[in-house]
C-alpha cells in the first residue's frame, strides 16, 4: 500500500533510515531553477545527520554536474554529495576501453565526459570499436528513426549508454533522453551497457550502501522507483515530475502496477 506524504512530510519517517539517494532532475531542480522546498530537506538531512547521495542518471562526470548546481544557486556543502551516471561510465571505460576508437552520439555539451580520451574519438562510424551514447545530437533531437537508419549496419558494435532516462522535463519541455536512443538500438538486436539507475552499479559505486536502511527518491518510476526495487530498497515517487499526467488521469496505484513497481511513499513534491 502507497503512503501519500504530502501532509506528514518527509521527516515523518527519516528516523527509519540511514540513507538517502536522492534524484536530482525533477526532484531537487527542473533544469531550470531548483526546487526551494527539496532543498530545504536536503538541509534538514543534514542537520539530522543523515546520509544522502544526489543520484543523476547525468551524462557527465561529477564535477561538470557540481557546476551546474553551483550557477542555479546550490550551496558547496549540499553539491558534495553528487554522484553521475556519467561519473560511473567514466570509470568502466577507463579500465576496459581506453585505447579503443568510439562514436559518440549526444549532444556538444557531453564533450566533458570524454575530456581525458578525445582523441579516440572517431567521425567516421565504421572506424569506430564502439559506440558511446549520451544523448541525441542536437539537429535530430527529436526524431529517433534517425537513429535506426544511423545504426542499422552497426549493431554488432557494443553500445555504452551513459543516461539510461527515456525522457526528461526541461521546465515545461519534454525531451528525449540517451535511453531512447539505446532502446532502439536493442531493438535493432544491439547490445548496452547502461550505466545508471536502474542498475545497481551506479548506487555501490557512489557510497558503501552496505546494512544500510535505504530510501530512495525520484520521479521516474523506470529509474528511480525500479531501481529502488531491484535493490530491495523502500521508494518515494515525487508525483508532480515526469508521470504527473499519467498519475492524474489513472491514480498512483494503476501507474506503478503499469511499470510493474512497488511505491512505499508519494508526494507531490519533496518537501520535509
Amino acid at each position: 500500500m502507497t503512503k501519500n506524504l504530502d501532509k506528514e512530510g518527509l521527516s515523518s519517517i527519516v528516523k527509519n533510515y540511514d540513507l538517502f539517494y536522492i534524484d536530482l532532475w525533477g526532484v531537487i531542480h527542473n533544469g531550470i531553477k531548483l526546487n526551494e522546498h527539496a532543498i530545504t530537506t536536503l538541509k534538514e538531512l543534514k542537520k539530522n545527520n543523515k546520509n544522502f547521495v544526489l543520484l543523476t542518471n547525468a551524462p557527465r562526470p561529477n564535477e561538470v554536474v557540481k557546476s551546474f548546481l553551483e550557477k542555479m544557486g546550490m550551496s558547496e556543502d549540499l553539491r558534495n554529495h553528487v554522484f553521475t551516471s556519467g561519473e560511473a561510465a567514466l570509470s568502466y571505460l577507463k579500465k576496459t576501453y581506453v585505447s579503443k576508437n568510439f562514436f559518440h552520439i549526444g549532444p556538444p555539451r557531453d564533450f566533458d565526459l570524454f575530456n581525458t580520451f578525445k582523441s579516440n574519438k572517431s567521425t567516421d562510424l565504421d572506424e569506430s570499436d564502439y559506440l558511446l551514447c549520451t544523448g541525441l545530437f542536437d539537429e535530430h533531437d527529436k526524431d529517433l528513426n534517425y537513429y535506426k537508419n544511423l545504426l542499422t549496419t552497426h549493431t554488432k558494435k557494443k553500445m555504452i549508454c551513459t543516461n539510461p532516462d527515456l525522457i526528461v522535463d526541461r521546465g515545461s519541455t519534454r525531451e528525449l533522453c540517451a535511453g531512447s536512443v539505446a532502446m532502439v538500438f536493442e531493438k535493432m538486436g544491439g547490445d548496452v551497457i547502461y550505466f545508471g539507475k536502474p542498475h545497481p552499479e551506479v548506487y555501490n559505486q557512489s557510497i558503501n550502501n552496505t546494512d544500510k536502511k535505504v530510501l530512495a527518491i525520484g520521479d521516474n518510476l523506470n529509474t528511480d522507483i525500479k531501481g529502488a526495487n531491484l535493490l530491495n530498497y523502500d521508494s518515494l515517487l515525487v508525483c508532480n515530475g515526469v508521470h504527473k499526467q499519467e498519475i492524474r488521469d489513472k491514480g498512483i496505484s494503476e501507474v506503478s502496477k503499469e511499470y510493474e513497481t512497488i511505491v512505499n511513499f508519494t508526494q507531490t513534491y519533496l518537501k520535509w
